[in-house]
């Protein structure tokens, strides 16, 4: 069985660089403007977006599940699109546009990792990135008149948590590749 997400770890370290920066940008400028705040998410939503769409595209090519990979690409599509098209959004339009993008990637990024378990190791990486993800969407939810500091606080936080798992999964996936497919074009599950 060939394991799409292993030969793509290159997106899954792109995603996570792009998280990074978005989480050095916000907490080395914690006065960020919500101008700013608006055009940081959106650009990051949009990469994002587009990495998991190419996923996708790759994934249905060879046949393989794609759909959660789509419906991830299509939420940050969708929230890019969103704080680009309507830049002067309200704070908290802003951190509920945040929320619900950072609910639904959660969600398809544990529903991946449950699915990946039985095939490659590390795969909880990619659950725990789910699970900063939810973490994210419930406390701006819970709490959305926080403040904009607060705000960008918690979102650089979460940016350096979610890209530092995804750049460790995705550098496991690639010696994993590497290993599994090295005289066994056919790589068995990785757990029993």
């Amino acid at each position: 069985m060939r394991i799409l997400i292993a030969k793509n770890w290159w997106s899954l370290v792109l995603r996570g660089l792009a998280a990074i920066l978005l989480g050095f940008i916000t907490v080395i400028w914690p006065g960020i403007t919500l101008g700013a705040l608006v055009l940081l998410f959106g650009a990051y939503a949009l990469i994002d977006g587009v990495l998991s769409l190419v996923g996708a595209v790759r994934a249905a090519e060879s046949h393989e599940r794609w759909g959660v990979l789509l419906f991830e690409g299509l939420a940050g599509i969708v929230a890019g699109i969103v704080t680009f098209v309507w830049p002067a959004i309200t704070a908290l339009t802003l951190i509920y546009v945040i929320a619900a993008w950072a609910l639904v990637t959660g969600v398809f990024e544990i529903v991946a990792a449950i699915r990946l378990r039985k095939y490659i190791p590390g795969e909880w990486m990619l659950g725990l990135s789910g699970l900063a993800s939810l973490i994210l969407g419930i406390l701006m939810i819970a709490v959305p008149l926080a403040g904009a500091l607060a705000i960008a606080l918690w979102i650089g936080a979460y940016a350096f948590v979610f890209g530092t798992l995804l750049i460790v999964l995705g550098f496991r996936l690639r010696s994993w590749t590497k290993t599994a497919t090295a005289g066994f074009p056919n790589a068995a599950p990785a757990h029993p």
